[in-house]
C-alpha cells in the first residue's frame, strides 16, 4: 500500500547495483550521462568513515534520490546535484569541488537543498533563543525561501532526499518519529504544493505510519480483510465501465481500480465523523481519456450506468486546485450498491497530477525564459512558496515566520531571477542590488512593462526592468531621506562611494563650505583645521572636507571633536579671580553619579557655572577645599589656568554612562528685530522639551537683536539639536553656545 516505486536493483553484500543502474540510465533515460558517472566517480573516489561505508552509503543514497528524480522527468543537472548531495552535506566532499567537476548550476542546486534545512531548523528554535542565533535564522530562512523560489528544482530535491529519509528509518525507532513529524508537517504539504500526489501519499502513509500505529493498523487490517472482495468487485466494475465507455464512442480510454491509501481513509473518518464502513470512496476508479471533450462524455456514461451520490460531484477541471490540479471527481452506487468514487482526467491531466510542476517547468540552468508565461508560473510558484512556509509554520515559531514575512518582500529580476528586499525598497535599490554599475548608470525603471518613478516602494511579486543611460550618472538627490529613492544600507554606501571616487574636488569644497558655516554658528571659526582633521583621523584638512562632502564623515562628529579641541584665546585672569569665581559659583546639580572621578563614582562634584559642561564635553576637575570637586570644560580658561598655578589639584574626571540629569548652559542669539520672534524662540524650545531658567535681551533701534538665554538639556548632542532649530528660525542671524571665561 505505502511502496509505489520500483525496487532498485542490489548486489549480494545489500547495496544498490551501481553499474546496473547506470546501464539502465544509459538504456532507458533520456538524459546526458557524463556528469552522472563523473559524480559515481567522485563518490567512489572520496573516503568515507567505515560506518557509513556499512549503513549509511552515500552512494546508494545518492542513486535513490536520482531514482526518484528521474522518475519526475527531470535534467541531468538535478540528478547529478541529487546523487552528490548527501556526501557534500556530510562534508566528505566540498562545495567548490562540485563546481570545478559537476559544474556551477550543480553546486547552486546542491547549496540552495542545503539552505533548505533552514526551515526544520526554525522549527526548533526556542523563544528563549539568543537575538544572534534569532537574527541569523530569520536570515537562514529567508535564504531559503529566496533559493527555493528562484529554481522549483531545490524543492524537489529536498523532497526526494526527505523521501529517501522516511524510507529507511523503518528499523530505527528513536529517529523514525523526528522524521515522521517532519515529513508530515512540512514535506507532505510541500508535495500537495508541488502537485506531485504519489510522493504525496507515499510521505502521508509512512508518517502516519510512524506517529499513529495503532490507528494504521486498524485502517489497514479492514483494508485487508475485504481484499478479496475488493479486488472482485473491482474487476467486474472495471469491465462494466470499459464496455459502456466503448459503447459510447470513448475510443482509447484506460480504466483503473485501486483502494485508497491508508492515511487520506482515515483522515476522511476524522473529518467526517465516519466509520470505515460508511465511507464512499473506499473503492476508487480512474479513468483516463485522448480529449477534454471525453472527460464529460465519460462523466455521462458513469451518471448514466450508475446512481450519483447526491453533493459528491467536484469539477477541477473548471476550477484547478491551487496547485493546478484538473480533474473530474464524484462518487456513485456501484454494482450490488456499493460506493465507489471515480475520477476522470486527460492523460495530459494525469501526467501533470503525477509530476506535479515537473510536467510544465522549463530548465535552462537557472535562467528562465523571459516570456511573459515563464513569469506568470514562477510568479505563481512564488505564491506557492509563500503560502506554504505559512502553512507549516506553527505556534512554537510564529514569531520568527512573522519577522521574516513582516521584513522582506520577494521580486523578480527581468531574466526571472528572485531577489529579496527588505519592505519598502524601491526600484533604485533594486538597481544598486543587481550591480553597481546598474545603479550608478540607472535612468529609469519598469513594474509589468509600465514607468514607474524610481522611489516607488516594490512589492512582493514585481518584476522590475532597470533602464540605463550610457555614461549615466547618481544624483546627490538620492541621497536625500526626504526624497525617499534608497531606503537600504547597500544602495547608500554605493552611491556615497561613487562620490567620493568621483567628485573628490566638488565634495571637498561642499564640505568645507559646510564646515565653515557651523564653526562659525559655534564660535570656532579660527580652530586649526589640519590639527582638527588629525583628531578625527584624517591625515590634512582636504581629506577631511572631501569625507564631508562625500557623506562618509558626520558633520557633528568633526563639530564635537572642534569643541572637545577649541584653542580660542581666553582673557587671562590671575590665580586669586580664578579662586573667587570658583567660591562664589553655584553648582548647577548636586548629582554623584553624573561623573566618575578618578575612575569611580559617588564622589561629591558640581558643574561648575563658569562653563557649564554637558555631557559629551571633554572635562577636567578641580579639587575644591570644601565643596567637592568642581567639574569643568577642558578648554575653559579658569581649568588651564589653574593647570599652571595648582596641578597638583587637578584631578581625571570623566562623564557616567547612566548621567541622567539635566544640565544649564548659557547660548547667545543675533537676532534681527521682528515681530514675534521671542515667542517663537520660546515655542520652538517648549516643543524641543528644553526649560528656559534665564532670559536677557537687548535691541537698539536700527541694529541687531541680542539675547541671552539659560536653559536646561540632558546632553551637549541636545543641544546641538535646538541650536541648529534656532539658525533656521526667520531673522536668526547666529545661535550659538556661550563660551567660559
Amino acid at each position: 500500500m505505502v511502496q509505489v516505486r520500483p525496487t532498485l536493483i542490489r548486489s549480494d553484500s545489500g547495496n544498490i547495483d551501481v553499474d546496473q543502474w547506470l546501464d539502465y540510465m544509459k538504456d532507458s533515460v533520456h538524459l546526458p550521462v557524463e556528469r552522472i558517472e563523473t559524480a559515481i566517480v567522485m563518490l567512489r573516489q572520496t573516503p568515507m568513515p567505515s560506518e557509513w561505508q556499512v549503513n549509511l552509503n552515500c552512494l546508494d543514497i545518492g542513486v535513490e534520490m536520482a531514482q526518484i528524480l528521474i522518475e519526475l522527468e527531470l535534467d541531468e543537472a538535478s540528478v547529478a546535484a541529487a546523487l552528490i548531495y548527501r556526501a557534500v552535506r556530510e562534508e566528505f566532499i566540498a562545495l567548490n569541488e562540485v563546481t570545478e567537476r559537476l559544474g556551477k548550476d550543480v553546486a547552486e542546486l546542491v547549496s540552495g537543498t542545503l539552505m533548505m534545512a533552514a526551515i526544520s531548523r526554525s522549527r526548533g528554535q526556542t523563544s528563549d533563543s539568543d537575538a544572534a542565533a534569532h537574527l541569523n535564522q530569520k536570515d537562514n530562512v529567508r535564504k531559503m525561501l529566496v533559493a527555493l523560489t528562484d529554481d522549483v528544482r531545490v524543492a524537489l530535491i529536498k523532497l526526494a532526499e526527505r523521501t529517501c529519509a522516511i524510507r529507511a528509518v523503518k528499523n530505527h525507532v528513536e529517529r523514525r518519529r523526528q522524521i515522521a513529524i517532519e515529513v508530515s508537517e512540512i514535506y507532505a504539504p510541500l508535495a500537495h504544493r508541488l502537485g506531485i500526489g504519489h510522493i504525496k501519499w507515499e510521505l502521508e502513509d509512512l508518517s502516519f505510519r510512524y506517529l499513529k500505529p495503532d490507528e494504521y493498523a486498524s485502517v489497514a487490517k479492514q483494508l485487508d480483510e475485504r481484499r478479496v472482495d475488493r479486488d472482485q468487485f473491482i474487476q467486474a466494475a472495471k469491465r462494466q465501465i470499459e464496455e459502456a465507455l466503448q459503447a459510447a464512442g470513448v475510443s482509447n480510454a484506460e480504466v483503473t481500480g485501486r483502494a485508497k491509501h491508508i492515511y487520506s481513509i482515515w483522515r476522511k473518518m476524522q473529518i467526517k465523523d465516519y466509520t470505515f464502513g460508511q465511507l464512499f470512496d473506499i473503492r476508487a476508479f480512474r479513468i483516463l481519456v485522448d480529449q477534454l471533450a471525453d472527460c464529460y462524455t465519460a462523466l455521462g456514461v458513469i451518471h448514466s450506468l450508475y446512481n450519483h451520490i447526491p453533493q459528491q460531484f467536484d469539477d477541477y477541471i473548471t476550477n484547478p486546485k491551487a496547485n493546478g490540479y484538473r480533474s473530474l471527481h464524484t462518487a456513485v452506487f456501484g454494482p450490488q450498491a456499493k460506493t465507489m468514487e471515480v475520477q476522470i482526467r486527460t492523460r495530459a491531466m494525469h501526467n501533470e497530477a503525477e509530476l506535479g510542476v515537473c510536467a510544465h517547468w522549463k530548465y535552462k540552468g537557472t535562467d528562465v525564459e523571459n516570456t511573459k508565461s515563464s513569469y506568470e508560473s514562477k510568479l505563481e510558484w512564488l505564491r506557492q512558496v509563500l503560502d506554504w512556509h505559512e502553512e507549516i509554520d506553527d505556534g512554537a515559531n510564529s514569531e520568527l515566520s512573522n519577522v521574516v514575512k513582516a521584513d522582506r518582500i520577494y521580486v523578480f529580476s527581468k531574466a526571472g531571477h528572485v531577489i529579496d528586499l527588505p519592505v519598502g525598497a524601491t526600484a533604485l535599490d533594486f538597481a544598486y542590488r543587481i550591480h553597481s554599475d546598474v545603479g550608478n548608470t540607472c535612468k529609469g525603471a519598469k513594474v509589468g512593462g509600465k514607468i514607474i518613478p524610481l522611489n516607488q516602494a516594490l512589492k512582493t511579486g514585481d518584476q522590475i526592468e532597470i533602464l540605463t543611460k550610457k555614461n549615466g550618472r547618481p544624483s546627490r538627490d538620492w541621497l536625500s531621506s526626504d526624497a525617499g529613492y534608497i531606503t537600504t544600507s547597500r544602495a547608500r554606501a554605493k552611491i556615497i562611494h561613487w562620490f567620493k571616487n568621483d567628485e573628490r574636488d566638488e565634495n571637498e569644497a561642499i564640505g568645507r563650505q559646510a564646515l565653515d558655516a557651523e564653526l562659525k554658528r559655534i564660535g570656532n571659526s579660527d580652530i586649526n583645521l589640519r590639527k582638527l582633521a588629525g583628531l578625527v583621523n584624517y591625515k590634512d584638512e582636504a581629506g577631511m572636507c572631501a569625507a564631508i562632502g562625500a557623506g562618509d564623515l558626520k558633520l557633528t562628529q568633526v563639530l564635537a571633536a572642534a569643541q572637545r579641541a577649541s584653542d580660542r584665546a581666553q582673557k587671562p585672569l590671575d590665580v586669586a579671580d580664578i579662586r573667587s569665581k570658583l567660591a562664589n559659583a553655584q553648582p548647577t546639580v548636586a548629582n554623584k553619579e553624573a561623573v566618575y572621578v578618578g575612575g569611580e563614582g559617588g564622589m561629591m562634584s558640581y558643574l561648575a557655572s563658569c562653563c557649564s559642561p554637558l555631557p559629551g564635553d571633554n572635562i577636567v576637575g578641580y579639587v575644591t577645599v570644601s565643596r567637592g570637586v568642581g567639574v569643568h570644560r577642558a578648554e575653559c580658561t579658569n581649568a588651564l589656568r589653574l593647570k599652571e598655578t595648582e596641578p597638583a589639584r587637578i584631578i581625571a574626571v570623566t562623564w557616567s554612562d547612566n548621567a541622567s540629569s539635566t544640565f544649564r548652559v548659557d547660548i547667545e542669539i543675533e537676532a534681527i528685530e521682528r515681530d514675534g520672534l521671542l515667542r517663537d524662540i520660546t515655542a520652538l524650545l517648549a516643543d524641543e522639551k528644553v526649560d528656559i531658567a534665564a532670559l536677557y535681551s537687548t535691541d537698539q533701534p536700527g541694529a541687531a537683536k541680542y539675547i541671552a538665554l539659560t536653559v536646561v538639556v540632558p546632553t551637549l548632542d541636545h543641544l546641538g539639536r535646538v541650536l541648529a532649530k534656532l539658525i533656521a528660525l526667520p531673522g536668526i542671524v547666529s545661535a550659538k553656545r556661550k563660551r567660559g571665561v
